[in-house]
């Protein structure tokens, strides 16, 4: 789990068992560090620190008391650690199903900050390291999250339980997005493939809910560089409150000139980005944060050929986007627990010359966030919560004589209850309600209603190792800003059900997912006469396989993850139900991640099969990508990765008139130098 071994480390080995039997998978770690394992199938444990002096050791493992233990490092070499079992709650129950926990967790972990930088594909970015995971699609041509068989905006993306309105970065088209944050920036990433519970809603697909840090302890200050981004940022800490900051440049300046590519760029993508974090801690009971991030992207890129048909122009583009949200969690008294939020979105879109010489495109969004909830863990077999959130949505639209300016507003409440039935059979029902109200206009009528959407979950844990689940539940979105405003009546929100059945298994160092899965769409904007009419309809069924082994070889860490998609749906311009096209039925991903003296090895391939357009049927899609991190000092990473070793030429989609996109270039080299300045671990350079 470290990064490396550096001189004068000291081993710390044992067995964990409950006097019985010994236990396997339990979580053994050095609490403020990241130096820890997994037991293995005998419930042994061994690992490396470089600590001095005295420190504490923790064991976790469900259902079991933790055990701790304050001694010298010297003092922790074949330990005996015998846990004491208990009695579950229905506070400590974690449902898996369709869900990936990453973030420091007691429970099994699967990735960090720090494996989201290592991923071999990711380049640092949240986005491309999920992509490694079952049920996601590989859409080339922009980067973005597409989940079992659905549309990218779908998936939605919650930071602290307030929405985004905008998560990705903006480029131009065919070109791929990263995400906007930064995975150091979080403790704890939720990625739902569907599912979830009636918390999140305005997402057909699936959820991306990330919690950021607490409070920092102790003053950061780190800086890193690459060919493509610098980076500078820190955190100053005070008694029981944090304030952050980070500044990132990211230009492809430099890059374009050392490596062709293959469009023509007249203006190099630039990205201009600053955070801000304040976090406080009243008490123990009440807990404030708050975020603030802007990003200012600009890129030129020269389109069409030199003949009269297609005269040459140059698009230029440039993007505002302003996010911000403050929460406040709080108890207040009798296991009553109050979260409180708000949350601006704000994204201001410019394009000069987008379709003719001359032309201009501006497109001004804005959300408004507003959301309460109260919870309550009435006894050891019931917890209860419930909410209102409310969404105030502008948008703006001017290119050339067109236009539209609409606002609408979505009231919502839900309400949650899990039950635990018997000692190991767990139900949770909640119900979510949604009323959509656009503002009156001249051109259409409008009309709004209650939608009422039930979800439930049973799930049977019947030891430490199996959790069986199933998943079923209805969702709701609102349609796109273009297709409300090409539409003769409100349009009413798109829905699609939801049917998972989950079966998990976790033994020592293996964890094993499969889930089937089937959605059916309904009331999708379909265009008819000019008009968008919610008569759009759609399926999608299929299978998803997760393996996470550690016990291959030594310390090497190996993921497989395979998906099956069949998907058709009828919407926007289609004249017939088709396979979407960026829907691909077979995808397959293979990671390995070997430690080597103070070097990460990873290796990754990613095969998917290829998508289905009008024009024809791309080839498939493949990809070997290899990184390598070296602990140069221990406040000091250097981080390289390449993407497609082997150059391959993959075609992402196909235009109307049958040519085919390819990526700017075949292969991309990404080296990055992370100091910490101001601390005494490299990988703690997160700032925040």
């Amino acid at each position: 789990m470290a990064v490396g071994n550096l001189t004068a480390q000291t081993v710390v080995s044992g067995i964990v068992s409950d006097g019985k039997e010994p236990l396997v998978g339990a979580n053994v770690f050095i609490i403020g560090t990241m130096d820890g394992c997994l037991t293995d199938s005998l419930g042994r444990f061994s690992f490396t620190t470089a600590n001095k002096g005295e420190v504490t050791l923790k064991a976790t493992f469900i259902g079991y008391e933790d055990y701790l233990l304050t001694t010298e490092v010297g003092q922790l070499a074949s330990l005996a650690i015998l846990m004491k079992e208990r009695t579950t709650t229905i506070n400590e129950v974690v449902v898996t199903a369709s869900t990936f926990s990453f973030g420091k967790s007691d429970h099994f972990k699967t990735m960090d900050a720090l494996d989201v930088v290592m991923a071999g594909n990711s380049c640092g970015d949240i986005v491309a390291a999920l992509q490694t995971l079952p049920g996601t699609q590989t859409v080339g041509e922009n980067g973005k999250l597409y989940v079992r068989g659905g549309e990218s905006e779908e998936c939605q993306t919650f930071v602290n339980g307030m929405h985004v309105l905008v998560p990705y970065s903006t480029n131009t088209e065919n070109s791929a997005v990263r995400g906007r944050f930064s995975p150091f920036l979080f403790k704890g990433i939720n990625f739902s493939l569907g599912g979830y519970g009636g918390e999140y809603g305005q997402a057909l697909s699936s959820v991306l809910p990330m919690e950021t840090t607490d409070a920092a302890s102790s003053d950061k200050f780190g800086v890193s560089a690459s060919l493509v981004d610098w980076n500078i940022g820190g955190t100053k800490a005070f008694q029981n409150s944090s304030l952050s900051f980070n500044a990132a440049l990211t230009s492809m300046a430099l890059y374009d000139r050392l490596f062709a590519e293959r469009f023509d760029f007249s203006r190099p993508y630039r990205k201009l980005s600053g955070e801000s974090q304040f976090k406080k801690e009243f008490n123990t009971k009440s807990v404030l944060k708050s975020y603030v991030g802007y990003d200012l992207t600009s890129v030129g890129l020269r389109i069409g050929d030199s003949d009269a048909d297609s005269p040459v122009r140059s698009l230029s583009l440039k993007e505002h986007n302003i996010y911000a949200n403050i929460t406040h969690r709080a108890i207040i008294g009798s296991g009553y627990t109050l979260f409180t939020g708000i949350a601006n979105s704000s994204v201001f879109c410019d394009i000069d010359h987008a379709q003719k010489e001359g032309d201009h495109y501006h497109n001004f969004r804005n959300e408004v966030h507003l959301k309460a909830e109260v919870r309550k863990v009435c006894s050891d077999v019931l917890k209860v919560s419930a909410g209102v959130e409310d969404y105030i949505r502008n948008s703006t639209m001017r290119y050339e004589s067109h236009g539209y300016q609409l606002g609408y507003n979505l009231l919502a409440a839900h309400v949650d209850a899990q039950w635990r039935v018997v000692p190991r059979l767990f139900f949770n029902l909640s119900a979510r309600t949604e009323r959509l109200h656009e503002s009156a206009s001249a051109e259409k009528s409008t009309r709004s209603h209650w939608l009422l959407m039930p979800r439930a979950t049973l799930s049977y844990i019947p030891n430490n190792h199996l959790q069986l689940s199933f998943v079923a539940g209805r969702y709701s979105q609102t349609p796109e800003d273009d297709y409300l405003a090409m539409s003769q009546t409100t349009l009413n929100q798109s829905l699609a059900d939801h049917a998972i059945l989950s079966v998990q298994y976790k033994s020592g160092s293996t964890l094993l997912r499969i889930e089937p899965y089937w959605k059916k769409y309904c009331r999708l904007p379909l265009l008819e006469n000019g008009f968008y009419q919610p008569h759009g309809y759609g399926m999608s069924r299929g299978i998803d396989v997760f393996v996470e082994n550690r016990s291959l070889i030594r310390n090497l860490t190996t993921t497989l993850s395979y998906s099956f998609n069949d998907s058709r749906r009828r919407y926007l311009d289609f004249t017939e139900e088709r396979t979407p096209d960026f829907a691909s039925r077979h995808s397959l991903r293979l990671t390995a991640k070997y430690p080597l003296g103070r070097t990460i090895i990873g290796l990754s391939e990613s095969y998917t099969s290829g998508r289905h357009f009008p024009s024809g049927t791309t080839p498939h899609y493949n990809s070997v990508d290899m990184n390598l991190t070296y602990l140069l000092s221990p406040k000091v990473i250097i981080y390289t990765s390449v993407n497609n070793i082997f150059g391959r030429t993959n075609i992402f989609r196909y235009n109307a008139d049958g040519t085919p996109v390819v990526p700017t270039r075949d292969r991309f080299f990404y080296i990055v130098i992370c100091v910490s300045l101001k601390n005494n671990k490299a990988y703690d350079i997160s700032n925040f």
